[in-house]
């Protein structure tokens, strides 16, 4: 794989945030008054950004654009206090990146999650690499340790599968998108890959099965993080 340069999703890719989006979802429904959702329904909820979570969330019919500015509202207002309780990096993910780096390929992360919350995300788990940290800054914001850029959710950009966000990255990075490798574990990571005309590799230690990444079009679906540096050494 001649690669230049690796987007990583966040959520389920890098962090395993699952339990901490959940029980803030979960307060925010009940806030507003609707039914909560187990923790593994969270799986299938995450990954399209915060309002198609509580589109696909709420009962049917109770979806309406009001309810739905309402849920994401109160969810602000919950995972800004309690983004961290359970987040952590998935098992081999600082070593990946370690590797990654120092093969000199360029870092991004790109996530449907807000731009603030993935750009705090990061900055709490991975900013702490100043070794790494190359001092970057565009309209795209400024470097977090190891990454180039950081990109959220932003007012009056499409999200993911939209591939605007990942083609700006790129750009931005100076390499061709053929020669950049998106890591996700969604088919909605896949799709946007694709889309962009990068290189799609799933991810099995997130929140999807092998059979979703696959239809969506992963070239490549791993089961560990060492097994991307094994794939780049081929």
């Amino acid at each position: 794989m001649p690669i230049r340069a690796v987007i990583f999703d966040l959520d389920g890719t890098l962090l395993d945030t699952l339990a901490d989006v959940a029980a803030a979802a979960n307060a925010a429904l009940r806030d507003c008054g609707f039914p909560e959702h187990p923790l593994p329904a969270y799986r299938m909820l995450l990954g399209g950004g915060v309002h198609r979570l509580f589109a696909d969330a709420l009962p049917a019919g109770a979806g309406t654009p009001e309810q739905i500015e309402r849920c994401v509202a109160a969810f602000g207002r919950h995972y800004r206090r309690m983004w961290n309780e359970t987040t952590r990096p998935f098992t081999g993910i600082i070593e990946l990146i370690d590797g990654l780096h120092r093969r000199g390929l360029k870092l991004a992360v790109l996530s449907n999650k807000p731009h603030e919350f993935t750009r705090e995300c990061i900055a709490a788990h991975f900013g702490a690499d100043d070794a790494a940290a190359t001092g970057t800054s565009s309209s795209l914001g400024a470097s977090i340790g190891p990454f180039l850029f950081v990109v959220g959710q932003r007012a009056g950009v499409p999200v993911k599968p939209d591939p605007a966000s990942a083609m700006e990255i790129a750009d931005a990075l100076g390499v061709s998108p053929a020669d950049v490798l998106y890591l996700g574990d969604t088919s909605i990571d896949m799709q946007t890959a694709r889309r962009a005309g990068m290189r799609a590799v799933g991810v099995l230690w997130g929140f999807r099965d092998r059979a979703e990444l696959e239809r969506a079009g992963a070239e490549v679906v791993i089961a560990t993080p060492e097994e991307l540096l094994t794939l780049l050494a081929e």
